[in-house]
């Protein structure tokens, strides 16, 4: 299938989703001086933390898919006729 997200993608989207806002609260904290709580913002972090992570995962799949078929041709010899290095005992 050309785009598809598997279980492991929504896992580590929503792993995402969790590490974005507590960074967000850190950042926010160390800026105010003080320790706050803005769930509204949090929560945005959060959504978009989420859905780019899945947006990301979706669309680079061919990407993973072109690259693993490059690695699996780069391990593949070949050569011209009569060439020395694969016709070597």
């Amino acid at each position: 299938m050309k785009y598809k997200l598997n279980s492991r993608d929504w896992i580590k989207g929503l792993l995402m989703a969790t590490l974005v806002p507590v960074l967000y609260i850190i950042q926010s904290s160390i800026d105010a001086g003080q320790m706050t709580f803005n769930w509204k913002e949090i929560g945005m972090a959060a959504v978009g933390g989420l859905v780019g992570y899945i947006l990301k995962n979706f669309f680079t799949d061919d990407v993973k898919v072109a690259q693993k078929i490059m690695d699996e041709q780069s391990k593949i010899k070949a050569s011209a006729p009569n060439d020395q290095e694969l016709n070597k005992p």
